[in-house]
């Protein structure tokens, strides 16, 4: 019986509603997609394998693994490996047992974050994908040599999604902006300004413009520019963290720009990682190693300014 009054459905957001539906809609990643690249001659074969995707977010690793269920025609069973547990892990065993022997279907299992999961549940999936069971498919952020178990690490193979270039978010951009925001007339600048708030992330760039149109809306305008997307834009925060592969990336950058006396990519990335967040005091400290390993006799002085930098911001601050 049909429900007079069906329970409502949640809108979702531009990133869900544009998510690419085939590999041709795919922005990115063509080290991994391209003719003869691996990724492309497993979805060509049509024979899934076992991987860990590793790069930062909004880069493709979900869309990736939905692809693959699509391409092989396979049961797609999504875990979130901060939500999840052995128990969910058996449920989807269950899962799969039961599709292989009913309609002889194979089972992609992906697991996003899975770094989150602690040595005994990444154990639980060994026999499974051991036996061919499960497609396992892992997501992570942060390096999986560091946070999966080698047992897992072994039977997977391990592709490093890269941040989508100026250029991908350009032709993401154009595609949101044909079938999203048929009413919206972005100018050059604001074009320019939403990719680079986007740093290199496919959802954030989405998400920017659901902002944008909000905005359009409310001001009850058509032409988006350059101040319009300012305005309507909190302030950004460039990718960052604390500890993680993107904050060693970022100050082995630095120490290599001012051991390659660059001082436009030095200030680049010294201002980008207090910019993200970085505490100043470490970033002095920093510069107090560099004064004396890189820079050292060539400038005497420059150690004697790195200190004095340290002991002004501990008795001023900000």
């Amino acid at each position: 019986m049909t429900d007079l009054f069906p329970a409502p459905v949640p809108l979702p957001p531009m990133a869900e509603a544009l998510r690419p539906k085939s590999l041709d809609e795919f922005v990115g990643q063509q080290h991994l997609l391209g003719p003869g690249k691996p990724l492309r001659l497993a979805f060509d074969s049509g024979k899934p394998h076992s991987m860990i995707l590793w790069g930062p977010p909004g880069v493709g690793k979900t869309t990736l693994a939905r692809l693959m269920a699509d391409a092989f025609d396979a049961q797609f069973i999504a875990l979130s490996a901060v939500f999840s547990g052995v128990k969910d892990i058996k449920d989807a065993v269950r899962r799969a047992e039961e599709a292989l022997a009913t309609s002889g279907k194979r089972t992609i299992l992906f697991v996003d974050e899975v770094h989150r999961f602690n040595k005994a549940q990444q154990d639980a999936f060994l026999p499974f994908v051991e036996r061919g069971l499960l497609t396992f498919v892992g997501a992570t952020t942060e390096n999986p040599s560091f946070e999966v178990i080698g047992a897992l690490l072994s039977r997977t193979s391990v592709y490093v999604l890269k941040s989508l270039s100026e250029t991908e978010l350009g032709t993401l951009f154009d595609r949101a902006a044909r079938e999203a925001l048929p009413g919206l007339a972005f100018d050059a600048n604001a074009r320019v300004r939403v990719i680079g708030l986007a740093d290199g992330d496919a959802r954030r760039l989405l998400n920017l413009l659901e902002i944008i149109q909000t905005a359009a809306a409310g001001a009850g305008v058509k032409k988006i520019d350059g101040d319009l997307v300012q305005n309507a834009l909190a302030r950004n925060l460039r990718r960052f963290d604390k500890g993680g592969d993107a904050f060693y990336e970022q100050i082995s950058a630095l120490h290599k720009s001012v051991r390659g006396s660059n001082p436009d990519a030095s200030l680049y990335w010294l201002v980008r990682m207090l910019d993200g967040g970085a505490d100043p005091l470490y970033l002095g400290r920093r510069m107090v190693r560099m004064a004396v390993e890189d820079v050292g006799l060539a400038d005497p002085r420059a150690l004697r300014v790195a200190l004095d930098a340290c002991e002004t911001y501990e008795r001023l601050g900000t």
